[in-house]
């Protein structure tokens, strides 16, 4: 199992969830063109995260928007 979660969902009402189900966000951004991906700091958050949310859950390929410009890159 990951820790990371792709959603289809806003990044709202995932923060609402992760806080319902006392979880805390490693990392989030938004999915393109909809969904958002998030990363718990802990396995057991995202598995109970993952029960919670079985019908939000994104399976297969999704377009990660970058974190950082692409002008940080090395």
């Amino acid at each position: 199992m990951s820790r990371a979660i792709n959603l289809d969902l806003d990044i709202d009402q995932v923060r609402a969830a992760v806080i319902a189900s006392k979880g805390v966000v490693s990392a989030i951004e938004p999915l393109h063109p909809r969904g958002t991906r998030v990363v718990l700091m802990r396995i057991e958050q995202a598995t109970a995260l993952r029960k919670a949310l079985k019908s939000k859950i994104i399976d297969g390929p999704v377009v990660r928007t970058p974190l950082r410009p692409a002008s940080w890159a090395v």
